[in-house]
């Protein structure tokens, strides 16, 4: 029973002390004066009576009445009902308070307490003061307190008979239950009678119609961030104008906490004076009046709920977790389904006609209900995790949070992690934990309806079903007497306040109230307690808990194979079978990501082990200590799966023994968890531990044994207490006992307080004293166990440096050490000598003691361990420390002498010729990196990877050789490496072993050979091994100087002896290599290569001149600059004339003359014929460094002028010109970017230049006289009258929207048509050029003049040529945006600029940078799958680097093919400008495409030119800072993308760009080295070969090595080339049309990088064992790898595949194999006749294989167009050295050097030469391109419509022919040839007019003719 009211208090207004305007409230008169004994008088009531403050108001307001709360020190609440009314101000008080009533106005306004009807204006100066009745209440009975003061209100006001002492008396002394659902009838004695019900359970909130008012103002979502605040301790402000709104809205959020409650401070309306208590920084509830919104807006940190708004605001720093998924929308759900009952109906079509909406008080249960089967579905199974520490005297219950959250599968939950560690979880473990006690709704619904939600889930009506069920209970709760008798309570009249009325409220006589209330006390203290026995049982625990989301078990499903995949594995370890045991382990610990099966592995170990321990061998041991360290490597700090809780006892069980008396425990070798070094973790385990015991002893223990005799040391307790029970540690915590009549800590201690009170008081001293003793001798047991796991079993080692990585030989496995956060610095063992490491040691020592001390504190002061038995334990746990850091000693010492577990034998890695090793193998593994393949990915194959062996750093690489760590691939050996040049970037790592799980030192190596090696250090690899293969790698990266590398090195040490047998050999497997390889390495280049001459036709181009060495003697040098105005240098010996001759051998000069670009000559008597002339005015490097020495120069400038103009230019890189068009003449020139004075200059200012030059200004005259004499060079402008060739101009590509060969058969089909709809509507790109603003374009001024109006070309295919205007200048200048700025070109000036915006040097390297880590990324993915990948090499951005270099590319061919000289001048004229002048000249000149031409291209362009390779490769320790940028790659990337575009038109493979990639960065050759000719003359490199040749050197140039290959193999070769003739190639260059190039992606494992050569050669057969016999091979089948393997070496393309056979063939025979280019060559020409058209032989199956087949299936032979259509001359025209044309010459060429003329067939002669003409046709016939066959053995010239053409058009049988003459161009010829090239054809019947592409192709017509005509 309690008291209604404790307090009436009468508060009235009164001045304020310090005479401010505002009032202050008194305290009038309060009852009982003197305080209760239980309950003492609130201060500051006359605060909460007007919390907006006491102010006096001009008129009189109707009463109100609220309730606030207040919280006393031992936070009880205490409910004060308030109820206001006004009185008018006595004069006195008036003069008090003289105030501006228009203030008054608003503040009563304010105050929230507006009226309810017009207020009554007293007489006009009249003010009226609050006066407050408070009544102060422990209870909440908020409508009794209402009726009361209403009453008492009543009386007064209406004057009625009635005293109000009684009534206040009356009320002071009512009791009534507190609950228990009885119900009380009350009279306060006028007359009134009011009913009080109370609850039935006291621990249920009582809400009214609080909750639902808070989910009407505020709405679902709004309500549940606000309950998801509250429970995570966020700050939490109502805001309202009305007071009762608050304390309702504060009242319904707490409810809707229940079963938790709210401790923090609870405010439901706070007073204006207590604002700044909003700044507290502890969490809060509060409700505030509306008025003071302003303040509360400043606050940073609190969620302000607008009541009347219906709004919350969450401050940005503020993050409210929300519930758990599906939780969070299933709650929502069902709260709209109760709020909105109607939602669901509303899409019917015949809603029903009624729908019975709750009441609002049942509306108001309902929602309660949802939150509480919330909270039921949260807490499921919490009572599971629940540890009794102790039960008498008082119960100590633990909750164990890492459990509870890993059953549920909710570690990662934010909201539930944050709500187990808050204040109202631990109050609802303390008050709810309790075993035996009184039980409510939420605790039958927790254990007993989670199932029933579970399966209700997806059916919401039943959900609503239960929902409703709840709520009647909660209603029944609150309203248990459904028919209540009415309330009788007088009410005042209507307006009754506004009667004046007759006299202030009375003071009551004090003596008459106080006479009423002892009378009462009396009574009471007669009469018995009416106490209602609280009803105690036990509390159901319900089942054990389950996942919230059943994850679906995802990767690591841990099915029943995998179960026993683990318990077989064991069984053969403890059986000794370790060969099965070694075959299992891999798939063991794989299985053990999963947490059944280290829970299955817990288990199996237990079995193991008989009376706490078990004795293994070395083995076994290992084998164990394995599995447990696999186990607990994904555990974090919190074990929530409780593994390490299982795996405890074990390491102390499992045991090997080392030497007599030393036993070395698991525990030594498992120290390298987190978990170990968790407070949390060892206190949950203690607690588990005690509650174990603590529950055997009250579980009748057998008397035989007593379990506390031993005091921890022995491992029984820990395990479990009493024999005949199976470990407990095992049940895990959160899972129903093991065995069904087990009953469970929690029962036993329900069971013994209920015993309790029944018991003697010795008998309860002894169950005491029991229970104190198992909890201490359990601190004992744990500090030993602590101290086991904590202490470093070797403390000699550096802490911090040590972590290794074992792979379970002895050392791995016990040199454990502990990564725990408070062991903090470095440990060394006590027997070292110097006092200073011994203080390191003490430190550990010291720390550990700290640590288990803390520990001991905390466990044994929660678990009521007496003091003195504390005291003692401080002093046991240094004793145990100390003791334990002995027998390590001893194990450490021991452990050291046993013989280390054998490891795989280290396999020696094949090495080059003259590579040595500098670094022995270090054992390490190379981890797997973000590419899957190697791993098992979804390219196939076997997990490689991880892998085990050993890192070899070599001069030229740094090589991996390993085996899978997995046994069950197989014995496949690993190799991974790349040149330690192309190191770009090298980080230290801390990785895990594959095997051992144990941290490790690691290693990262990234290279721009597209090769990442992880490696961790095996932990026999000691840290300073590890820093020297670091800083022994960085040496040979960076050496100090370029003739440190390697390229430059090899060969000094090692003269050249006896080659290896390289092609021949079966290449010796990696184990049988003996390691004295590197002795043999001076055995270097095969013999074969010194035998043979390379097969080399010679080029077209040279057929007419001498060869340059035959010219050497006819140049003339002109000596301008002295020898001496170079820097002399040690290399510039030889004589100027020496160094000319050298100079005209270079390959530039060789292209020079290929090219027609003139002469070495000074004499002037050539320049009428030649515009352009070779100038050696460089030739000692004196103008420019980085150019060549002899260059090509406008014939009418001098070479003194050349200085001067050079000034301008960046680098003194002036404008030299680098090609020249054949069909065009127009020519491409190269230079850097101007300097600010110049042309650019030049165009700014324009005014003439004043007579007095500055050297400046002449300069630039120089400039432009020379761009000037580069315009008049060139042969249509120096001749005004030179015709248009554009007007027939057409392209094959241009209506090709496809970019395939295929698209432009079709536009060529009707080739009229198709021009007339080009014509019609012209499509420019450069359109795409200019508008797109990334990749920068010309500037439309320009363009404008460029190119053709249209919008820009789908595809980024090449544009219209239509486009170019006939007014286009005779020279583009393309140029740098940014430096061309504000320039305007003069109309008048034959040259015009060009700007585009190029990318510079530092963002291709950025760019590489994230092409290699998108390409080789360092870790898998997040998301698995290629959008990643294709993320990242978007967000690389080098795709479009590529694509802008290949259109500035195409767009200077156009130019130059219509005619107009480029200028290509842009940044320092060695990096963009190489790269676009070098596929500028690929794609216009078919030369370049050849193998030949290529090389010749590189070394022009790239070399001699000199584009910086050491720079940009970073190849010394200069160039480290700058790092690594591949210009040089990225030109050759674009060249692969164009060989994708254009297979046939490319002498070389794929394969060569590749090997070019990857050796331009090796430094294995010297070609790539240094950054210009003159850097490499200095270095001697450049004229080393000249004159005899010494003995065959190591090839030191790739080419060299080029050539030597391309005999033996044809790897660079490509079997599809079948070139167009004078095929201008234009490629599509948009992104959508690149391919990410395989160079970037590939690998092979088997052999590492296949580039080099002579170590890649892996054989292909099948070994010879196969063999036997030399019978036939049993089976010739090969498992291909996908990323092991070598595929075009494993399965060669068939033609390949053929020339192998062949060789193979012929030595089986006896014969010298003949060479497969030989055999290529014989075997095109002879499959050529075969598809003759005259009908003899049929197309051989070679025909259907071979190329020419292929070209005619893509349907790309021949672009016929209208007059004037591009030239095509025959397939194979002989236009490079290394191509395979068949003219007579070669042919008898290659009769000559066949042994086999047996295998030439009859036809061969069939076709002796072939080609296209031009042919005039009939009188007024057009001239047509025909295809013309040249046929000696019919003695005949037929001719075919095209080349596959297989009717004969015509013959003209040379019998008639007379005379074959050259001719002149008629009517209607084609435009663009030269006169020269035209011939006719005199016979008996009629002449025939002929026109060959040029004058060449003419005269070898001519020739063949004659040749044949004579033959006759």
């Amino acid at each position: 029973m309690a008291r209604l009211a404790d307090y009436f208090v009468l508060v009235a207004f009164g001045p304020h002390p310090r005479g401010s305007g505002e009032g202050q409230g008194q305290i009038l008169q309060r009852f009982p004066e003197k305080d209760w004994e239980d309950n003492p008088f609130p201060q500051g009531i006359e605060l909460f009576c007007q919390p907006s403050g006491w102010q006096l108001c001009p008129e009189r307001n109707p009463p109100t009445f609220f309730v606030a709360v207040l919280t006393d020190i031992n936070s009880e609440r205490h409910y004060c009902a308030c109820l206001t009314f006004w009185e008018p101000v006595e004069p006195t008080q008036e003069g008090l308070c003289v105030r501006d009533a228009t203030a008054r106005d608003e503040e009563a306004d304010e105050g929230g307490l507006g009226a309810l009807s017009p207020p009554a204006p007293g007489p006009p100066d009249q003010l009226f003061a609050p006066k407050t009745l408070v009544l102060v209440s422990r209870l909440d009975h908020v409508e009794v307190f209402r009726n009361s003061l209403g009453l008492i209100y009543t009386i007064h006001v209406e004057g009625l008979n009635v005293g109000l002492e009684n009534v206040v008396g009356n009320l002071l002394t009512c009791l009534i239950p507190l609950a228990g659902g009885s119900q009380r009838t009350i009279s306060l004695g006028a007359g009134d009678r009011q009913v009080i019900q109370t609850p039935l359970t006291d621990s249920l909130p009582i809400s009214r119609c609080s909750v639902a008012l808070l989910f009407r103002q505020l709405g679902i979502t709004n309500v549940l961030s606000l309950f998801c605040a509250a429970l995570t301790e966020h700050k939490v402000l109502f805001l309202s104008r009305s007071y009762q709104r608050l304390s309702d809205a504060c009242r319904g959020l707490l409810a809707l906490l229940f079963p938790l409650r709210y401790s923090f401070t609870y405010v439901p309306i706070l007073p204006a004076q207590l604002l700044e208590v909003l700044s507290t920084p502890t969490p809060f509830i509060i409700g505030v009046n509306a008025a003071f919104q302003a303040e509360a807006q400043e606050l940073l940190d609190v969620i302000v709920a607008d009541l009347d708004g219906g709004t919350v605001t969450v401050p940005e720093c503020v993050h409210i977790p929300p519930l758990p998924e599906p939780l969070q929308t299933q709650t929502h759900s069902i709260l709209s389904m109760v709020l909105d009952p109607e939602l669901e109906l509303a899409d019917l079509a015949f809603p029903p006609p009624t729908m019975s909406i709750s009441s609002l008080k049942m509306q108001d249960k309902e929602l309660r209900a949802v939150f509480l089967r919330l909270f039921a579905q949260l807490l499921q199974g919490y009572r599971w995790c629940l540890h009794m520490v102790r039960i008498h005297p008082e119960p100590v219950i633990r909750f164990h949070k890492a459990a509870f959250l890993g059953q549920r599968g909710l570690v990662e939950d934010d909201f539930l992690m944050k709500v187990l560690e808050g204040m109202a979880f631990a109050g609802f473990v303390s008050e709810r934990g309790v075993p035996y006690r009184p039980t409510d709704l939420f605790d039958e619904l927790v254990a007993h309806e989670v199932a029933r939600m579970r399966a209700d889930e997806n059916h919401p009506q039943r959900v609503l079903r239960h929902v409703k069920e709840l709520a009647e209970q909660l209603y029944k709760n609150e309203n248990p007497y459904p028919a209540v008798a009415m309330h009788k309570v007088q009410r005042p009249g209507e307006a009754s306040h506004l009667r004046r009325a007759p006299r202030p409220f009375p003071r009551l006589d004090e003596g008459m109230v106080q006479w009423i209330v002892d009378q009462a006390a009396a009574k009471m203290q007669g009469a018995p307690p009416a106490v209602k026995a609280e009803k105690r049982t036990t509390v159901p625990s319900g089942p054990p808990m389950t996942a919230i989301v059943e994850r679906s078990g995802g990767l690591h499903g841990n099915s029943a194979r995998r179960l026993e995949v683990v318990r077989n594995c064991i069984s053969y370890v403890f059986e000794g079978k370790m060969l099965e045991a070694k075959k299992l382990l891999p798939a063991v610990l794989r299985a053990l990501k999963g947490r059944a099966a280290r829970r299955c592995l817990a288990q199996e170990l237990h079995l193991h082990v008989q009376q706490n321990r078990a004795v293994l061998d070395h083995q076994q041991f290992d084998f164990v200590v394995r599995m447990m360290n696999c186990c607990l490597q994904d555990c974090t700090s919190l074990d929530e799966h409780g593994v390490a809780a299982a795996l405890l006892p074990l390491v102390t069980a499992f045991c090997r023994k080392l030497s007599p008396g030393v036993t070395q425990f698991a525990y030594s070798c498992v120290q390298e968890h987190v978990v170990w070094s968790t407070p949390q973790f060892w206190e949950a385990m203690f607690y588990g531990d005690v509650q174990t015991h603590i529950r055997a002893l009250y579980l009748e223990p057998a008397e035989d044994q007593d379990p506390f005799s031993v005091c921890g040391g022995s491992l029984g307790r820990g395990m479990g207490g009493p024999g005949s029970r199976s470990p407990v540690p095992l049940r895990q915590v959160g899972e129903a006992p093991l065995q069904g009549d087990e009953r469970s800590a929690l029962d036993v201690a329900s069971e013994q307080r209920r015993l309790w009170p029944t018991l003697s008081r010795e008998k309860q001293q002894e169950l005491v004293q029991k229970e104190e003793s198992t909890v201490f001798s359990q601190a004992i047991h744990y500090a030993n166990r602590m101290s086991y796991l904590l202490l470093p079993l070797d403390s000699s080692k550096s802490r911090l440096l040590r972590e290794r990585a074992g792979l379970g030989e002895l050392e791995s496995a016990s040199n454990s050490l502990v990564t725990n956060s408070m062991a903090g610095s470095v440990a060394e063992s006590y027997d070292t000598e110097s006092g200073f490491e011994d203080a390191e040691a003490c430190d550990v020592a010291g720390a550990v003691v700290r640590f288990i001390n803390r520990f001991v504190d905390k466990v044994c002061t929660e678990s009521g361990v007496t003091s003195d038995h504390l005291k003692g334990l401080h002093v046991m746990v240094p004793d145990i420390v100390q003791m334990h850091i002995e027998t390590l000693e001893a194990v450490h010492r021991e452990s050291k002498r046993l013989p280390p577990i054998q490891k795989p034998k280290l396999l020696r890695p094949r090495l080059l010729p003259g590579e040595e090793c500098v670094l022995d193998g270090l054992r390490v593994y190379l981890l797997p990196d973000g590419r899957e393949e190697g791993a098992g990915g979804p390219g196939g194959g076997p997990a490689l990877l991880p892998a085990e062996g050993a890192v070899f750093l070599t001069t030229y690489r740094v090589i991996f050789t390993g085996m899978p760590t997995d046994p069950l691939v197989g014995e496949q050996v690993v190799v991974r490496s790349f040149p330690v040049a192309a190191l770009t970037k090298e980080k230290r790592i801390s990785v895990q072993t594959p095997v051992d799980q144990l941290l490790q030192d690691g290693l990262q190596l990234r290279s721009c050979t597209f090769q990442l090696l992880k490696m961790a250090f095996d932990e026999e690899v000691g840290s300073d091994s590890a820093e020297l293969f670091r800083k022994q790698l960085h040496k040979l990266r960076y050496p100090p100087d370029i003739r440190g590398t390697f390229a430059l090195t090899l060969g000094s040490a090692h003269t050249p002896g006896r080659p290896p047998r390289a092609t021949k050999d079966k290449g010796p497997s990696f184990r049988t290599l003996s390691r004295n390889l590197v002795k043999n390495a001076k055995k270097t280049i095969g013999r074969q290569y010194v035998t043979r001459k390379k097969y080399n036709p010679p080029s077209w181009e040279h057929r007419g001149q001498p060869s340059p060495e035959d010219q050497e003697d006819e140049i003339s040098v002109s000596e301008e600059l002295e020898p001496s105005t170079l820097t002399p240098s040690s290399a510039l010996k030889p004589s100027d004339r020496m160094t000319m001759s050298s100079l005209v051998e270079r390959a530039c000069c060789r292209d020079y003359q290929r090219l027609g670009l003139g002469t070495l000559s000074s004499s002037l008597s050539r320049a009428k014929s030649e515009p352009f002339r070779v100038s050696p005015v460089n030739r000692m490097y004196a103008i420019c460094r980085s150019y060549p020495g002899l260059l090509i120069v406008p014939q009418s400038i001098q070479d003194n002028a050349l200085q001067r103009v050079s000034r301008c230019y960046r680098q003194n890189r002036f404008p030299v010109v680098c090609w020249r068009s054949g069909r065009s003449k127009a020519v491409l020139l190269r230079s850097g970017g101007l300097h600010g004075k110049g042309v650019v200059g030049l165009f700014k200012a324009q005014n003439a230049p004043s007579p007095g030059q500055s050297q400046a200004d002449s300069s630039s005259l120089e400039q432009e006289k020379y761009l000037q004499a580069v315009v008049s060079s060139m042969p249509r402008y120096a001749d005004a009258s030179g015709r248009n060739t554009l007007s027939g101009f057409s392209s094959a590509h241009m209506g090709s929207h496809v970019p395939s060969p295929r698209a432009r058969v079709t536009t060529l089909s009707n080739p009229m048509a198709a021009s007339a709809s080009r014509r019609t509507a012209p499509r420019g790109k450069w359109g795409s050029v200019r508008a797109s603003g990334r990749s920068g374009g010309l500037s439309t001024d320009v363009g404008s003049r460029l190119a053709g109006v249209g919008p820009p070309q789908a595809n980024g295919a090449p544009p219209d040529p239509g486009f170019l205007r006939p007014q286009r200048a005779a020279l583009y200048i393309v140029g740098d945006k940014a430096q061309l700025k504000g320039v305007r070109p003069d109309p008048l000036q034959q040259w015009e600029l060009v700007p585009i915006e190029v990318f510079e040097a530092r963002q291709v390297k950025a760019s590489f940078k994230k092409l290699l880590k998108a390409c080789v990324p360092g870790c898998p993915a997040t998301e698995p799958g290629p959008a990643s990948f294709l993320r990242s090499l978007e967000d690389s951005e080098w795709l479009i680097q590529i694509h802008k270099l290949l259109q500035v590319s195409v767009l200077v061919v156009e130019l130059l093919d219509s005619g107009s000289s480029v200028l290509v001048s842009l940044e320092d004229g060695w990096d963009i400008t190489t790269q676009v002048v070098s596929l500028v000249q690929l794609l216009s000149d078919p030369f370049y495409r050849t193998l030949e031409g290529f090389r010749l291209l590189v070394e022009k362009e790239w070399l001699s030119f000199g584009h910086r390779f050491s720079h940009r490769g970073a190849h010394t320790l200069a160039g480290q800072s700058s790092g690594f940028t591949p210009v040089f790659l990225q030109f050759l990337d674009c060249v692969h993308q164009v060989h994708l575009q254009f297979p046939m038109e490319f002498e070389f493979s794929p394969f060569y760009l590749k090997f070019l990639g990857y050796h331009h960065v090796s430094r294995r050759f010297r070609t790539f080295l240094l950054d210009s000719d003159y850097e490499r003359i200095e270095l001697g490199l450049l004229y080393e070969e000249k004159g005899e040749r010494r003995a065959p050197q190591v090839c030191r140039s790739v080419w060299e090595y080029v050539e030597r290959l391309s005999k033996r193999t044809p790897v660079f070769y490509n079997y599809m080339y079948a070139p167009e003739d004078a095929e201008v190639l234009r490629p599509y260059s948009n992104v959508s049309n690149l391919k990410v190039w395989d160079f970037y992606t590939e690998e092979t494992l088997a052999e590492g990088p296949p580039y080099d050569w002579e170590l890649a050669q892996g054989p292909p057969e099948p070994p010879e064992e196969e063999r036997p016999d030399g019978g036939a091979p049993q089976s010739r089948r090969r498992v291909v790898w996908p990323c092991y393997d070598s595929r075009p070496r494993a399965q060669p393309d068939a033609i390949s595949r053929l020339l192998e056979e062949m060789q193979r063939l012929e030595t089986e025979l006896g014969r010298p194999p003949e060479r497969w280019k030989d055999a290529w060559d014989r075997v095109k020409a002879a499959q050529r006749l075969e598809g003759r058209p005259d009908g003899r032989g049929t197309p051989s199956s070679l025909l259907v294989s071979s190329v020419p087949h292929h070209r005619r299936s893509l349907g790309v032979y021949l672009q016929e167009g209208p007059v004037g259509s591009t030239l095509s001359l025959s397939l194979d025209s002989d236009q490079s050295s290394g191509s395979t044309a068949s003219s007579s010459r070669q042919a008898a060429r290659r009769s000559t050097s066949t042994l086999y003329s047996q295998f030439q067939t009859a036809e061969s002669e069939n076709r002796s030469y072939e080609g296209t003409l031009y042919k005039k046709g009939a009188f007024m016939k057009p001239w047509k391109a025909r295809w013309f066959v040249l046929d000696k053995t019919k003695h005949q010239l037929r001719y075919y419509d095209h080349r596959v053409d297989t009717e004969c058009k015509g013959v003209i049988d040379l019998a008639e022919v007379e005379a074959v003459a050259p001719g002149a161009p008629t009517m209607g010829a084609p435009k663009t040839v030269d006169e020269k090239a035209f011939f006719d054809v005199k016979t008996t019947r009629r002449v025939y007019n002929f026109c060959a592409q040029d004058v060449p192709s003419a005269q070898q017509w001519v020739d063949q003719i004659q040749s044949c005509l004579s033959d006759a």
